[in-house]
C-alpha cells in the first residue's frame, strides 16, 4: 500500500462549527462511526465502526506508517479524530507530514473549500450526495427528546436502518468524490514546497496557545454584569420594552427630533456629535452595548482544549485568491487594538474580579474588556513570548516590483514611508512629530488606499473624511501619489497588458519578474518565489467603463462562485498579497524550530525559552529569500508576558 484516501462519519455532542476540531474529539462521547476507505486507488470499502465492526489490521498499522501517505478532503478533521480514535492524548496528533489534502490542492487553483463546490465546478461524474447534510444531523450530532421518539438524546443506526444504509452509501461517495478530485487536478500538482507549508501549517494549529482562562471567565461575568447594568439604564431612560431593538431605538429618537436611517457604528458615532441629551447619552449607552469583539471571550470558552490551549485557528490557504491563511474560531485577524496606557493594571482587576474599581478607573467596561482581548493569550508557564512583525511589508514589495528607486532609498535608510511619500508629494521636508508632521496623517493615508489603483473612493473607504481631509483635497491627494509614484503606476498597466496578451493569446509572456500564462482553461500567475495563482476559466469581458478586463469564476465577497472580473491593478494587489505572503513563510521555515503558536498577517508570535533572544528572531525573520534579490526587509519585535498590540 502506498496511499490511502479516507473519509470519516463521527458523532460527538460538542457543536464542531463552534468549537473546532481539537476540541470536539474530546467530549467523552467522541466516536467514529464509519470508516470509508481506499487503498491504492482501489474500490472504496466502509468499516461500520458504530454497529461493531473493526478496521483490517493493515489500515489501521497504515495510520501511523510513515511509508503510506494518507489523503483526504479537509485532512486535518480526519487526522485529530484518529489521533483521538488511536488513543493519543490531547496535544499529540498524528504527524501531518504523513498526509496530504485535496481540499489544499483545490484551493491553490483558485477553487471552493467545500467538496460539495468543487465537485460542481469541477463537474465530477461522481457528485458529493445532497442528502448528506439531513443525514449529519441525524446521526452525528444530539437529538432533541420528544414524546415520539421515547425521550432520547440520539440518534442509532437501529432507529432507522435504511437511514443508515444511505449513510453509509454517502460515506463511500464522499471517498470517492476526493479521489475524483484527485484524478481531475491530477496535471496540476501543488509544488512539495506548497505541501511543506501546510504541513507547518498543521504544526501550527497542534501546537495551539495557551489561553488564561481566570482572565477570560471574569471577562466574562464583567460583561455580564455591565450589560445588565447598561440594558437598566437605557430602560429607564428611554421607557423602552427592548432598547436593544434597532426598530424600538429609531422609533424613540424619531419621536425626541431626532430621524436616522441607521444605528451602525459610524452612524452613531456621528449622531453623538451634535445628538442634545438626553439622546446623546442614550446612544452612548448604545455604543457601549453594540460591543460585540467581548464575545470572543465566550468563543475562547467554547474553542478552549483541556489543557488550556486554543487549536487549529488558521486555515492555510483561507484566501484563495493569494494563498494567505484565513481565522478560524477565535479570529485572529480582526482582534481589537489596545490603546490603554496602563493595560496591566487593566488586565489585573479583571483577573481578579474587580468590577467596582474597573467601572471607577475605567468608564467603558465593555470597550476595557474589548482591549484586554489579545492579553487573553499567554505563553506557557516558564515562557515569554517573542511577537516580530515586518515593518511595512506590502509597501516594500510593490516598492521592489515597479522599481520605485525613492522608495528602495527611504527603505535602506531606515526611514518612515510615510513621512517620505507626504515629503514627495508635496515637495517639502516631512518629519514624524516634527517640521510639516501634520503632512504625515495624509502620507499614510495615500499610501494604504492608493497603492492598487485606489481613487478618491479608497480614500475614503479608508477614513480620510473622518482624518479631517475635505473632499476637494482628495482628487489632488490622488493626482499627487501617482505622479510621485510612476513606476508603479506603470507596473499596473503593464501587469494589465501581459495579462490580458495571455488570455486573449493562449500563450506565456512575463513582465516586471511575473510570469502570465493559460493552460488548460486557466490563467496562472507565477511569482518570483514559484509559487503559482490561479484562475479559473478566464475570458476577455468588458468593465463598468465600457473597457476591456480579465473576466474568471471565482468565489465572491458574497461567497457564492461567480464571474468575477479584474484589471491590472488589482492583480497587482493579488501578487503584492501572494508575495508577501511567500516571504512570511520563508521566515516561518527559518524559524520552524522556535515553537510558533500564532501568525497575524505579517506578525509571528514565539513562545520562547527565556534565554532566546529577540534581535536573533528579528534578524531571522528579515533575511531577504534567496529569490528576492534586492528586496529590503526589516522586522521588528517586542518580548512580553502576554499578547498586545505594541
Amino acid at each position: 500500500m502506498k496511499t490511502l484516501s479516507i473519509d470519516i462519519e463521527t458523532y460527538s455532542s460538542a457543536p464542531l462549527a463552534k468549537c473546532g476540531v481539537y476540541k470536539y474529539v474530546e467530549v467523552p462521547d467522541f466516536e467514529i462511526l464509519l470508516f470509508g476507505y481506499s487503498a491504492d486507488g482501489g474500490a472504496v470499502q466502509v468499516v461500520d465502526l458504530a454497529c461493531g465492526e473493526t478496521l483490517p489490521d493493515e489500515v489501521k498499522a497504515a495510520l501511523t506508517d510513515e511509508a503510506i501517505m494518507k489523503w483526504a478532503f479537509n485532512a486535518s478533521f480526519e487526522r485529530i479524530c484518529l489521533s483521538r480514535y488511536l488513543g493519543l492524548p490531547t496535544g499529540r496528533y498524528l504527524d501531518p507530514g504523513q498526509w496530504r489534502c485535496s481540499m489544499i490542492w483545490a484551493a491553490t487553483m483558485g477553487l471552493p473549500l467545500s467538496l460539495e463546490g468543487v465537485g460542481a465546478v469541477l463537474k465530477l461524474d461522481k457528485q458529493k450526495l445532497t442528502e448528506g447534510k439531513d443525514l449529519i444531523k441525524y446521526f452525528c450530532q444530539p437529538c432533541t427528546p420528544t414524546k415520539s421518539n421515547d425521550g432520547r438524546t440520539r440518534n442509532r443506526p437501529y432507529h432507522a436502518p435504511d437511514k443508515w444504509a444511505t449513510f453509509k452509501r454517502y460515506n463511500a461517495r464522499d471517498v470517492e468524490t476526493e479521489m475524483s478530485i484527485q484524478e481531475k487536478l491530477s496535471k496540476f500538482p501543488v509544488p512539495e514546497s506548497v505541501w511543506n507549508e501546510y504541513h507547518l501549517d498543521q504544526e501550527i494549529n497542534d501546537r495551539g496557545v495557551a489561553l488564561d482562562m481566570t482572565l477570560v471567565k471574569q471577562a466574562i461575568d464583567m460583561d455580564g454584569r455591565s450589560r445588565l447594568q447598561l440594558t437598566t439604564a437605557m430602560k429607564k431612560l428611554t421607557e423602552l420594552d427592548n432598547p436593544n431593538s434597532v426598530q424600538q431605538m429609531k422609533q424613540w429618537l424619531a419621536d425626541n427630533g431626532l430621524e436616522t436611517d441607521t444605528l451602525g457604528k459610524k452612524a452613531v458615532a456621528e449622531l453623538l456629535k451634535t445628538a442634545p441629551e438626553p439622546l446623546g447619552e442614550a446612544l452612548s449607552l448604545r455604543q457601549q452595548l453594540a460591543k460585540s469583539s467581548v464575545k470572543k471571550y465566550k468563543t475562547m470558552e467554547t474553542a478552549v482544549c483541556a489543557d488550556s490551549r486554543a487549536r487549529g485557528m488558521f486555515q492555510f490557504y483561507g484566501a484563495n485568491r493569494t494563498g494567505r491563511w484565513a481565522g478560524r474560531l477565535i479570529q485572529m485577524q480582526n482582534l481589537p487594538q489596545n490603546h490603554l496606557p496602563d493595560l496591566e493594571q487593566a488586565r489585573a482587576l479583571v483577573r481578579c474580579g474587580d468590577f467596582d474599581a474597573l467601572e471607577l478607573l475605567y468608564e467603558d467596561v465593555p470597550d476595557t474588556l474589548s482591549q484586554l482581548i489579545r492579553t487573553s493569550f499567554v505563553p506557557r508557564a516558564g515562557a515569554k513570548f517573542i511577537v516580530s512583525d515586518f515593518s511595512a511589508i506590502e509597501a516594500r514589495v510593490i516598492a521592489w516590483f515597479a522599481g520605485e528607486q525613492w522608495r528602495q532609498d527611504v527603505f535602506a535608510k531606515g526611514g518612515d514611508i510615510y513621512c517620505a511619500s507626504a515629503s514627495q508629494m508635496f515637495k517639502v521636508p516631512v518629519e514624524k512629530h516634527g517640521i510639516n508632521g501634520h503632512l504625515r496623517q495624509k502620507g499614510k493615508i495615500a499610501e494604504l488606499a492608493l497603492g492598487y489603483g485606489g481613487s478618491v473612493g479608497a480614500l475614503k473607504a479608508m477614513g480620510a473624511l473622518e482624518m479631517g481631509l475635505t473632499e476637494d483635497e482628495l482628487p489632488p491627494l490622488v493626482d499627487a501619489w501617482r505622479q510621485s509614484n510612476p513606476n508603479i503606476v506603470k507596473l499596473w498597466w503593464d501587469v494589465d497588458r501581459a495579462a490580458l496578451e495571455a488570455v486573449r493569446n493562449k500563450h506565456t509572456n512575463s513582465t516586471h519578474g511575473v510570469v502570465f500564462s493559460c493552460q488548460s482553461g486557466m490563467l496562472f500567475i507565477t511569482l518570483p518565489s514559484g509559487r503559482r495563482l490561479a484562475y479559473v476559466k478566464p475570458r476577455i469581458g468588458e468593465n463598468k467603463f465600457g473597457g476591456q478586463c480579465i473576466t474568471y469564476e471565482g468565489v465572491s465577497g458574497t461567497k457564492k462562485w461567480e464571474r468575477l472580473d479584474s484589471y491590472g491593478p488589482k492583480f497587482v494587489e493579488n501578487i503584492v498579497q501572494a508575495t508577501s505572503r511567500d516571504i512570511l513563510c520563508y521566515a516561518m521555515q527559518t524559524l520552524r524550530n522556535s515553537s510558533i503558536v500564532m501568525h497575524i498577517h505579517d506578525e509571528l508570535v514565539i513562545e520562547a525559552d527565556p534565554r532566546m533572544s529577540l534581535q536573533a528572531v528579528c534578524d531571522q525573520m528579515g533575511r531577504t529569500p534567496p529569490w528576492a534579490k534586492g528586496l529590503l526587509l526589516r522586522a521588528d519585535g517586542y518580548e512580553t508576558n502576554f499578547y498586545k498590540k505594541d
